[in-house]
């Protein structure tokens, strides 16, 4: 029996850039093309754990609470043997999951987990039980479907399994993003925005103006902040982001992540909430 290694902390991967590929089902074989295939499209990639299954039966990621938290994303790397976790995993609902992961052909090798130790109730308990029995083990991949709705079967050598599906990239626009602690902003649809700069909020205009794939600009207007006044770290980093958020800038979208670009080294990175 496989030892899982569990720690009060673990790791853990939420947010990823999506790799596109050619359009249409895709099935992964051995040769090193599709070990590049393999690695490039499933890499950074956030993945949802849809459904385990143990000896036939199956065990579905709960609808309520754990499906809004649950994300898994690989980061293929050399294992450290002197580091439990690694830069792999994230979580099935409950847990922070960190693992060791070596991509090669369809192969997927999962190595060194841990996991925080909350005690997860009911359903999302046992899920997560199936899960990392499963998941802790040497696996074959399968990966079907087309970019965007991807679906990623991993096998271990029980023949049980686990069923994860591709998700979907936030909108730009209604998402929170999140600048830091306390800080975040929202794009709203008739171009205004409106956030937090970490102590004070703030309102304003911002038009988006799409470019090409996931980047483009967005120009904000003078945002209308409030006046409290914060500890002196916060206050100096109001003034950094009040900087970035000024004027015209560009914006990259990867995935979960969006990266606001004032000018050469000036720039913050958001993490969608």
């Amino acid at each position: 029996m496989k030892r899982t290694t569990y720690a009060k902390y673990a790791a853990a991967a939420l947010a990823g850039t999506t790799v596109l590929a050619a359009c249409g089902t895709e099935s992964v074989g051995t040769g090193p093309k599709d070990a590049a295939t393999l690695a490039d499209t499933v890499a950074d990639t956030s993945w949802v754990p849809r459904k385990v299954t143990v000896d036939g039966k199956d065990y579905v990621l709960p609808s309520k609470g754990a499906h809004k938290k649950a994300r898994i994303v690989f980061r293929p790397g050399a294992a450290d043997p002197d580091t439990g976790g690694g830069d792999s995993g994230g979580s099935v609902g409950c847990n922070s999951i960190g693992a060791d992961v070596d991509i090669r052909g369809d192969s997927v090798k999962v190595s060194d987990l841990v996991r925080t130790l909350i005690g997860c109730p009911g359903a999302v308990g046992e899920f997560e039980e199936k899960f990392v029995g499963v998941f802790d083990n040497d696996l074959k991949a399968r990966l079907e479907g087309p970019p965007g709705a991807r679906t990623l079967t991993l096998t271990s050598p029980e023949h049980d399994t686990i069923t994860l599906r591709e998700a979907k990239p936030p909108a730009l626009k209604g998402t929170r993003w999140s600048l830091g602690e306390n800080a975040y902003l929202t794009l709203t649809k008739n171009n205004t925005v409106t956030g937090s700069l970490g102590c004070n909020t703030f309102h304003g205009r911002a038009t988006v103006k799409h470019g090409t794939d996931n980047d483009g600009t967005i120009e904000f207007g003078r945002l209308a902040t409030t006046r409290m006044m914060c500890a002196g770290p916060v206050m100096k980093t109001e003034r950094e982001l009040a900087a970035i958020l000024d004027g015209k800038v560009s914006y990259q979208q990867e995935h979960d992540s969006l990266k606001i670009t004032k000018a050469p080294g000036k720039s913050v990175t958001a993490r969608a909430e």
